[in-house]
Parts: C-alpha cells; structure tokens; sequence
C-alpha cells in the first residue's frame, strides 16, 4: 500500500509537469486572454491534467493515511506534499471561479517545486511521538495548510501582476527584487537537484557533537559538511572537515543543507541567465503581455481575504487549543509559533492597507509575494534550522 501511495504521488508530480506545458501553450495559443471568452483546448487538457493529478496525489494521501494510521501530516515530507496537493486544490477552485488559465502557469510550477523539495525528506512511515497522538494533528495541521496554500494562489496571482506591471527594460529596485524573489524559487529546485546529486553518488558522513543538553549525540550528513555542528568531532574517514561550527540551538546539519541549497541556486540561476540572456522575469513577460492588471489584482486580493481566516484558524486558534492540550499552556514563544504570529500579522496589515489605506495594484502585489516568502521561510528555515519544540517536523 505504501509503494501504490508512493507511485501516485509520483504520477500527480508527472501529471501536473505535463500540465504546466499545457498552460503555456493555451497561452501562446490564445491572442487576447480574455477569460470571460471561456479555455481554449490547450487550457482545458491542462485543467484535465491538474485535476487527474490531484485525484492522483488525494489516493496517495488517503492510502498513505490507511497505512500509517494517522494523517500523513506528521513530518517534512508529509506535510510539505500535503501543502503542494492543497496549493493545486486551491487553484482548481478559483479557476473554476475566474477561469483563469494564466494563474496555472504561475501556480503549477510553484506546486512542482513544493512537491519535489518534500521528496528530498525521508519518507518512511514511523510511529508518532506522543505529542502528535492526538486528533488535533489532523484538524490543526491540515487546516493550516490550506490556509497557507490559498494564501499562495495570492503570491502567484501578485507575480503575474509584477511580472507584467514591472517595466524590465531598465534596472530598478523593482526589477531587482522580482529578481531576487525568481532567484528564490530557482533555489528551491537547486536543493533539489544537490540532495539529489549527493544521494546518487552515497554520500555520507558521521559526527559526534555535543547538544543543547550537553549530551553527546552522532549525526550523520548526506551533504559535505561545511557548516559543522556544535563541538563536533568527525568520525568518518575521509570525511569533509567543517569550515564552520554552529552554536548547540542552530541545526547545523539542516544549516548546511540551506548553504548546499543556495549554492546550487546560485551555480543554476547563472546558467539559466546565460541560456535566457535576461532575467527571468523578462523572460516571462511575453506569456502576460495580454493579462488584465485588475483581473489578477482582484484574485490575489480575494486568495487572502479567503485564506486569512482559514490559516488563523488553524494555524493560531487551533494550534494554541492543541498546544493547552499537549503543553498545558496556550502560548510559549517556540520559534514556531512566533513566526506563525507573525505570518498572521503580516496578512492582518495586508488586508488593513488595502482596505484602509487603498493599497491596490503594484503595493498589493508586492505584499502578495513577500507574504509567499515569510510562509515559506516558516516551512523551510524555522522548521529545519532553529531549534524548538516543533524541530520533530524535520
């Protein structure tokens, strides 16, 4: 049952890659993106194949769910495929609202790359903790997931609005930090490709290190380790002697697979510029020529009024009812729940300037894609690198 889950899993990733060329073709097919005029054939195959996907990836998590007897939900992998199967449900139901084909082509790939950076975690099956054996895993975890995926249709729809609004043929900080946010996802399909790298070639090494406790613990790396852990003593022959040590609270090994990550980013980034010859977001701006402006300004601006409420919800009102449960206390400064704190606050004034202060457009959006980053450095740098209560996710 586990390798049927794990072979749909691998068949909605196939499904939503062919799915995002389907995208791009109904958009260079189509003169005028007029989405009240209805999909072209290219945008209807592409729909077909993203809800195909998604059956797929809803039978691997139910069948993973039988398996394991919990919601797959408990770990980085689990979670992470979880949030990518809730970002495509949530463009599959405001597509069928705005029919907007456009919003597949900046969405599925983001999807894409949530899905194959959780295949880089471990995905064996193992009990869960006693902290997780309750029902609130299920209602706490998978509601803040949709609440952040919904909330990341508004980050797509705010990069279409840029990409177009932008004008790329002259350097700005505008043009720089669109950039810099195209660097950003590049780096995220350069984990992937190192860890994958690393992994065919066997790659490992082990340390002794002392903890936060002051107990002495092995680790092993999988990638040479140039960030070490804390008075770490290398016991593998041969092994990579670490430039750096971290301090005890700082998982270094977590820390090191980041640095690996940017430096593949970095090394993959440069070959994309030289094969475009402009940056990304110039190169992308041919497939938005024809979007209308207000149209992906109000997308973006209903994802949030949509997702807000869900991802307070569940990432704040039941998170601090579970954790009076568990920890017998409501709140407890745990890295994780301060930057869950602060991703609601960040929205909260996102919905304030835009209501209140008649932030539209360009500022909208702008707030849409930098929202998308705080979200994805709670999911990637809180939960890998600073230690706390929530470090069993990683």
């Amino acid at each position: 049952m586990v390798s049927l889950s794990s072979n749909l899993l691998f068949i909605a990733f196939i499904l939503y890659l062919i799915a995002t060329l389907f995208y791009g073709g109904a958009i260079k097919a189509k003169k005028n993106i007029d989405e009240k005029k209805g999909t072209n054939k290219w945008g209807k195959i592409a729909v077909f194949l993203t809800i195909i996907g998604f059956i797929s990836q809803l039978g691997y998590f139910i069948l993973r769910w039988i398996a394991s007897g919990h919601a797959p939900v408990s770990n980085m992998f689990e979670f992470t495929t979880f949030f990518g199967m809730a970002l495509v449900g949530a463009f599959i139901v405001i597509y069928f609202i705005y029919r907007a084909v456009l919003l597949g082509l900046f969405t599925m790939p983001v999807a894409i790359l949530v899905i194959a950076y959780a295949s880089m975690f471990p995905r064996d099956i193992t009990p869960l903790i006693p902290a997780l054996q309750s029902y609130w895993l299920y209602i706490h975890v998978t509601t803040a997931a949709i609440g952040e995926a919904i909330l990341a249709i508004s980050f797509a729809a705010g990069l279409i609005y840029l990409v177009k609004a932008v004008n790329q043929s002259k350097s700005s900080k505008q043009t720089f930090w669109l950039e810099i946010v195209m660097f950003g996802l590049v780096t995220t399909l350069g984990f992937v490709l190192v860890s994958s790298i690393f992994s065919g070639i066997g790659y490992h090494e082990k340390f002794n290190w002392v903890d936060k406790n002051k107990n002495q613990v092995q680790v092993e790396y999988t990638m040479p380790a140039v960030i070490g852990p804390h008075k770490g003593e290398l016991v593998t022959k041969g092994g990579f002697e670490p430039v750096v040590e971290m301090p005890a609270m700082i998982n270094a090994k977590k820390m090191n697979t980041v640095m690996w990550s940017f430096v593949g980013g970095l090394i993959l980034y440069g070959i994309i510029r030289l094969v475009l010859r402009k940056r990304i977001a110039a190169a992308l701006q041919p497939f938005v020529r024809n979007i209308k402006l207000d149209f992906v300004d109000e997308i973006s601006y209903r994802s949030v009024i949509i997702g807000f409420p869900v991802f307070t919800l569940g990432a704040l009102i039941f998170a601090m009812i579970w954790a009076q449960v568990a920890w017998t206390r409501f709140w407890g400064w745990d890295p994780k729940e301060v930057w869950a704190l602060i991703t609601w606050l960040f929205y909260a004034a996102f919905l304030h300037l835009r209501l209140s202060k008649g932030w539209h457009g360009e500022k909208s959006a702008w707030l849409a894609v930098i929202g998308f980053v705080i979200i994805m450095f709670n999911l990637v740098a809180v939960n890998l690198v600073i230690a706390g209560l929530h470090s069993y996710a990683g």
